[in-house]
């Protein structure tokens, strides 16, 4: 058997997230139908994290066991002829049999996009959350500052989420002011909870109209309570930028 690894890229905005469900069309659906149809044999997608529903992806990595003696060149121009032009598959290769996407990821990019703008650009649609107030980055990379590091961060996390341990590691969480979207928010971590960062990017957003005060983020990582957090941002603001792998 061989083990192929995929890295894909795709637009969230019509599918309920990465994982297979029985009846909802998913990423993770549309590829394995497309796999069958090329190498005859039904291939279980092992992708290295769940995105939710209308959230995108730049970089989702997954691997498959197959015996299909086609070459992965002709895998990848068979996917891409085969799939809806929302998803794209960027690169497929033959890697070691022992490679798991979900076991051998050593933690994940995320970037929240918002355009603070009166307008939205139509380029934008889809992929950022449109808020016509200003917005002060400033506050907000000041209090994104404190989410580095170990915390525990239970204050983050969707209600059904069902994760017995909240602490996690945060290796990078900036806000910085581009031209044209307006404000990207960059978080960079070994695991994440559910919603994690759209709760994340929902409280950073109430800092910076002033309806809270940096110092938030602190009391939210010391006492753990979800409802002194912000909102939960919308999902179609949302990306997974890149994987890192072991």
């Amino acid at each position: 058997m061989r083990n192929i690894r995929l890295t894909i890229a795709y637009d969230g905005t019509a599918y309920h997230g990465w994982q297979l469900q029985p009846v909802q069309p998913t990423v993770q659906g549309a590829i394995e139908a497309r796999l069958l149809q090329l190498t005859q044999r039904p291939c279980r997608l092992r992708g290295a994290g769940r995105t939710d529903a209308g959230v995108h992806a730049l970089g989702q990595v997954a691997n498959f066991k197959t015996d299909s003696a086609l070459p992965c060149a002709a895998l990848l121009h068979g996917l891409n002829g085969l799939l809806p032009p929302d998803i794209v598959v960027r690169s497929a290769e033959d890697v070691d049999p022992d490679f798991d996407a979900r076991r051998d990821s050593a933690g994940k990019h995320y970037r929240y996009t918002i355009h603070n703008a009166r307008a939205l650009q139509a380029p934008l649609s889809g992929h950022a959350w449109h808020l016509r107030g200003r917005l002060d980055a400033t506050a907000m990379a000041v209090a994104a500052w404190s989410l580095v590091g170990q915390h525990d961060f239970a204050a983050f996390r969707a209600a059904d989420c069902d994760r017995l341990d909240t602490h996690r590691t945060l290796h990078r969480a900036s806000v910085s002011s581009v031209e044209g979207p307006g404000l990207l928010l960059d978080i960079e971590g070994t695991a994440f909870l559910k919603n994690m960062v759209r709760i994340i990017a929902g409280t950073l957003v109430e800092i910076g109209r002033g309806r809270m005060s940096p110092a938030i983020i602190g009391e939210l990582l010391r006492d753990g309570d979800r409802r002194r957090a912000g909102p939960t941002a919308p999902a179609h603001g949302l990306a997974l930028v890149k994987v890192h792998l072991l």
